[in-house]
């Protein structure tokens, strides 16, 4: 592969993590080149609920740390919502009490236990960010290029051809392969996009006999419902058995969806792990490769705090 400059950052995968990576990088002063395979649009990001929430990703202490890093960013970000895709809503976490939280909650906004009127079980009301995941990674795009970073289209079948000072592996379920790191694997989830009958908050409910989950997340011009968690599914074809099971458990949730128009369907494969892998590795050329994947369903909600901590490790003065 090609040789980049004596001060330049690669940035492989162009997803959330990947763009808000390469964004921190640039906007520090780096010489920042992203390599993607394919258009931000068409990665697993573009296709996210994007609800933040520290949610099933590990190791949680750290995880909990990034996530309360990228909480900030968002709520600035929330200021300008049809720029950025971000905007603070109200809703419900359906089987969470605060009791299962540690001191990071008391940072959340409006957090409390729910009431039995908003949730008939135990739960908790908040005000989190809700991301437009479109219009989100363009926004990270323009960042990016006005800090004088660039996006190329190119597939990579090797880490080790990447040849650049620095490095940052932001590759998601491509590590499988790249790395390579057979504990990354798919975790395979569906959506179905329908009208927006007048929802206005967000609820997530999980049913612990079935194992299901369901979600309603408004978006502008629609309304994101979920959703499924195939473990070791590489398939990205819609399952219509699958699609109207999803439906049924959020017209149970919101009566109101019942016969919505269904605008369409989504598939995505998660990254998932056992634990982020964050880290600094040094090459036997004297090159620095960074490792920042393994976010599973939990990238956005993450995404800035990690990214901060891949810049930090690809700093040529930090520490070995």
């Amino acid at each position: 592969m090609e040789q980049a400059g004596n001060d330049e950052v690669i940035v492989v995968g162009g997803g959330v993590v990947g763009l808000t990576t390469a964004v921190v990088l640039a906007e520090a002063g780096r010489r920042v080149r992203v390599w993607t395979r394919e258009p931000a649009g068409r990665t697993t990001s573009a296709v996210a609920g994007a609800l933040w929430w520290p949610y099933r990703i590990a190791p949680r202490a750290l995880a909990r740390t990034w996530a309360l890093t990228s909480l900030a960013v968002y709520e600035e970000l929330a200021e300008r919502p049809e720029e950025t895709g971000v905007r603070l809503v109200d809703g419900v976490l359906g089987g969470t009490s605060l009791d299962e939280l540690g001191d990071w909650a008391a940072r959340v906004p409006g957090l409390r236990a729910a009431t039995a009127d908003e949730y008939p079980g135990t739960a908790l009301r908040a005000r989190l960010p809700l991301i437009d995941m479109p219009v989100h990674l363009r926004l990270l795009q323009d960042r990016l290029l006005r800090a004088g970073g660039a996006i190329e289209e190119r597939t990579v079948t090797d880490l080790a051809g990447v040849r650049a000072p620095v490095v940052v592996n932001c590759t998601g379920l491509g590590a499988r392969s790249l790395v390579p790191d057979a504990s990354v694997r798919p975790v395979r989830g569906q959506l179905v996009l329908v009208e927006n009958p007048g929802v206005r908050d967000w609820i997530v409910a999980t049913d612990p006999v079935a194992g299901t989950t369901a979600y309603v997340f408004p978006q502008p011009g629609r309304l994101v419902l979920g959703g499924t968690t195939d473990e070791d599914d590489w398939s990205l074809a819609p399952d219509p058995d699958a699609a109207a099971a999803i439906v049924g458990r959020c017209a149970a949730l919101r009566p109101e969806l019942a016969g919505a128009r269904v605008l369409g369907h989504r598939v995505g494969l998660r990254p998932v792990r056992d634990r982020v892998r964050l880290e600094r590795t040094e090459r036997p050329d004297g090159s620095v490769l960074v490792h920042n994947y393994g976010h599973g369903g939990g990238g956005v909600t993450v995404a800035w705090g990690c990214a901060r901590e891949a810049a930090r490790l690809a700093d040529p003065t930090a520490a070995r």
